[in-house]
């Protein structure tokens, strides 16, 4: 069965982010599947999505990495650079998405995983 998983990375910290905020939609109806906070390992508790309710189809993830920067006293501008973060991204089989980010108040980059 296909699932969705992602963990936070803080590249100017040099560890994983705990406590960012993440949403998940469909796309095109915006339909909020689930919203969970990454945890000390920058890691989510459980799946995004899994099992009956995954689906082929395009989905957009919410990073809100403005919050966490600010919780951790990061010198940003009002407003951040970098606040949402939203990834596009489409599930074409019924597999494993692994989507990690790795992010920093200034930059970001993202990748399939396993």
């Amino acid at each position: 069965m296909g699932r969705l998983t992602t963990h936070v990375l803080d590249t100017s910290a040099g560890r994983p982010a705990a406590g960012v905020r993440v949403r998940l939609r469909r796309e095109g109806d915006g339909t909020i599947l689930a919203e969970a906070t990454t945890n000390a390992d920058g890691r989510l508790d459980r799946p995004l999505l899994e099992g009956e309710v995954f689906k082929a189809g395009c989905y957009e993830l919410e990073f809100h990495v403005g919050d966490y920067f600010r919780a951790r006293g990061a010198a940003l501008a009002d407003p951040p650079f970098l606040d949402v973060i939203p990834l596009r991204f489409a599930a074409a089989e019924d597999a494993h998405y692994h989507v990690p980010l790795l992010v920093s108040p200034f930059g970001y980059s993202t990748y399939r995983g396993s």
